[in-house]
């Protein structure tokens, strides 16, 4: 298994990137979509 993270500025491409991983079998974690639900209103971290 190979562990590989995306970083870069604003437009960089790495959504581009990551689509075209995910869609070669790579399991996605998004860091942004999981910060977003954690601080939900209604949510334990709040």
């Amino acid at each position: 298994m190979q562990l590989i993270g995306l970083t870069g500025g604003i437009a960089a491409g790495k959504t581009v990137v990551a689509d075209r991983l995910a869609e070669l079998g790579a399991v996605r974690i998004d860091a942004d979509r999981l910060a977003r639900e954690v601080v939900e209103p209604g949510t334990p971290a709040l």
